[in-house]
């Protein structure tokens, strides 16, 4: 039963390969070939999570990658389609920035960014990547930002304010 219940939940999950690498280790005959997958899993509603599986064939290393996401999620606090307020994620020289967008915007951002924020239910979303440009730091440093999100009443209380005080939307132009 409880099997049952957890092949479940998981058919609600969605999982995209941002990353597949092939990965070279020197020994005495000559070179022995691994790959590495950088898996984003999500449910397009408010769950998101990333893995990284390694393994001697691309299949496994998806599958493992696949698994260790679904160990990671995170919620995403939204407010409507997109975030409460600006953030911005870090994770060693990667820095993601993130604004609220208009609805009907879209999802202004590229490759790895685009691909969490599709999973994680984010409509409307201004993003910008600075420092490095290496997958597996840019989307530690996305989920790093999602996960400082909070609802709107918490950060204008927190910042002692009214909530349509701190509302940020950006611009279309």
């Amino acid at each position: 039963m409880a099997k049952e219940q957890r092949e479940k939940r998981d058919d609600n999950f969605q999982d995209r390969v941002v990353n597949i690498a092939r990965v070279a280790k020197v020994v005495k005959g000559g070179r022995r070939f691994s790959f590495s997958a950088l898996v984003v899993v999500g449910d397009s509603k408010n769950k998101v999570g990333f893995g990284l599986g390694k393994a001697n064939e691309v299949p496994d290393a998806i599958r493992k990658g696949s698994e260790q996401a679904k160990k990671s999620l995170i919620t995403v606090r939204k407010n409507g389609g997109s975030i409460p307020f600006e953030v911005v994620g870090r994770y060693g020289s990667a820095r993601v920035l993130m604004y609220p967008a208009k609805k009907g915007k879209g999802i202004i951002a590229g490759g790895a960014v685009r691909i969490i924020c599709e999973l994680a239910g984010i409509e409307d979303i201004v993003c910008k990547v600075h420092g490095t440009r290496n997958q597996q730091n840019v989307v530690r440093a996305v989920v790093d930002g999602l996960s400082q999100l909070e609802n709107i009443e918490q950060y204008a209380a927190r910042r002692g304010k009214e909530a349509a005080d701190v509302l940020q939307v950006r611009h279309s132009n």
